[in-house]
């Protein structure tokens, strides 16, 4: 999968944490990328979900993010200054694309940002690929009750069978799923074929 650069400019970033030295550096060099910042040590609220999240993985306990198993609703930071398995642990637990180490050296901040934003956009991906697949692996036996009824039709085997409904799907550029739906509706009768 090929990622473009992110421009940041106008985006909205949240960082969870305490202020201290690494959030005034984090804030000044998230302001030189063009992304509005603001610290809470709070709860991220539901209805103001920012575009970027950064989180002290330190500290953080798991009600501070909306969301957890990995599925973030948007990009994570972990700000990590220990190498304590529990920690990292946390941060990977809440979706973490990518750690800044603290202190935040404003070098490693642009890094990591196009990265945990990359990551994100390829777990969206690939959950979306899963939802198409889950759904049509939940209508195959619509698909294979198209192919009981063919054969019993039509006289013919498993194979000759499919390899109607595909071609018909084909022609008509729909899923398979699909074209087998209207035959067993009644609604396609797949004439041209066979």
């Amino acid at each position: 999968m090929t990622t473009r650069t992110p421009n940041f400019t106008g985006w909205r970033a949240v960082i969870l944490s305490e202020a201290d030295g690494n959030t005034d550096r984090l804030c000044r060099q998230l302001g030189l990328l063009g992304i509005a910042v603001s610290i809470q040590w709070t709860p991220l609220a539901a209805a103001d979900l920012p575009d970027l999240v950064l989180i002290d993985a330190d500290r953080g306990w798991d009600e501070l993010l909306l969301f957890s198993d990995a599925a973030p609703a948007c990009p994570v930071v972990a700000l990590l200054g220990s190498e304590a398995p529990g920690r990292i642990s946390f941060a990977l637990r809440h979706g973490a694309g990518a750690i800044i180490s603290k202190p935040v050296a404003a070098s490693a901040v642009y890094p990591a940002l196009v990265l945990a934003v990359s990551i994100h956009a390829e777990r969206v991906e690939a959950r979306r690929r899963i939802d198409h697949l889950e759904e049509r692996l939940k209508l195959r036996p619509i698909v294979f009750a198209a192919i009981v009824r063919l054969k019993a039709e039509r006289h013919i085997d498993d194979e000759k069978a499919y390899a109607i409904l595909r071609d018909c799907a084909m022609r008509r550029r729909m899923p398979i799923e699909q074209l087998a739906a209207f035959f067993l509706g009644g609604s396609e009768t797949l004439r041209e074929v066979g």
